[in-house]
């Protein structure tokens, strides 16, 4: 896969200052012509009639069909099964944070530390796996996972700003469930462990501890550890966002936007080259610090090709035909 241009990625994605208007880019003849007739249908969204060559749908947006047709199919089932993970998550961790501060001891700090590194650096891997499988493979169409668990990525594409409109309860709810078996397990070692045996596995409970936050917290989190453990263990639970940071366009406050120009959180120049149809690439939210290297080593584009050999299915096949939807 080639790398990225700034004029692909304004070409095809949606512009920082019209989130929600979705005007197609302007366009040469000469620029349409070196186009296929299908990324032409695909990223101008311009559907022409016989009586009025001007009128066009939407590419993305919350006035995009398929975007719409997405957002329907959220069920009452699927919110109660959001509510339930996400207050199981938030009690189990209060719990492992009170035991983790309970047996904190100073000499541990530095192992903290490099413990939350790790965590970072994990979680922003498993979040581009997530994100690369559910984007990649699999239909809204298939039982069970599809409706409730692939629909919000099409929907996401269709319309990215639709994140920004969520509540808490449907931006977490998915995240928040990976983090209960992960928690659980560690509130139950917690249990059968002694003391000293808890110390001499400190780093490794830090680690799977502050790993299952930013999991979980990649969606909406709390706050990023640059900070002291102490302090990010008390703050991972104040109103702050990542993912919906990144498709924020107005109204962030000016010390986020200096974290996003550091790259401390997923910058939204970063995450916009993941949406330039077809959403191939820089896969890795929670962060993003593992997508230039895993893109340099086309970790994913040859994990693409051997399944696609061995199955004969096709990459982002569902979502090419969601994005096709633009009437």
């Amino acid at each position: 896969m080639t790398a990225k241009s700034d004029r692909d990625i304004l070409a095809n994605s949606m512009y920082e200052d019209d989130p929600n208007g979705n005007s197609a880019p302007t366009t040469t003849k000469d620029q349409e012509s070196d186009k296929p007739e299908e990324v032409l249908k695909v990223t101008t969204g311009a559907i022409a009639t016989s009586n009025n060559p001007e009128i066009a749908s939407p590419r993305w947006g919350p006035q995009n069909k398929g975007a719409q047709e997405l957002a329907s199919l959220y069920s009452p089932g699927k919110r109660a099964q959001e509510i339930i993970c996400v207050y199981t998550c938030i009690g189990l961790m209060i719990i492992n944070l009170a035991l983790i501060v309970r047996h904190l001891r100073l000499e541990r700090i530095s192992v903290a530390f490099l413990s939350a590194l790790c965590g970072i650096i994990t979680a922003d891997f498993a979040s581009g796996l997530v994100h690369w499988a559910a984007d990649t493979w699999g239909s809204v169409d298939l039982p069970l996972l599809g409706k409730n668990f692939l629909r919000p990525f099409r929907e996401h594409h269709l319309d990215p700003t639709s994140i920004t409109r969520h509540d808490f309860i449907e931006t977490n709810g998915d995240n928040f469930m990976v983090g209960i078996p992960i928690l659980g397990y560690l509130a139950h070692f917690f249990y059968i462990r002694s003391p000293s045996e808890i110390q001499q596995h400190f780093g490794w409970i830090a680690y799977v501890f502050l790993c299952s936050i930013f999991v979980a917290m990649t969606n909406q989190a709390r706050l990023k550890p640059i900070l002291p453990i102490l302090v990010v263990l008390i703050c991972l639970f104040t109103s702050m966002k990542i993912h919906k940071w990144s498709h924020t366009y107005w109204g962030l406050p000016r010390w986020v936007l200096l974290l996003q120009s550091c790259h401390i959180i997923l910058p939204r120049k970063h995450h916009r080259i993941h949406h330039v149809a077809p959403h191939e690439t820089y896969f890795c939210i929670t962060t993003g610090w593992l997508n230039w290297p895993l893109e340099r080593i086309r970790f994913w584009s040859t994990f693409e090709l051997i399944i696609e050999h061995f199955t004969g299915l096709k990459p982002r096949d569902d979502d090419l035909k969601w994005a096709k939807k633009l009437t």
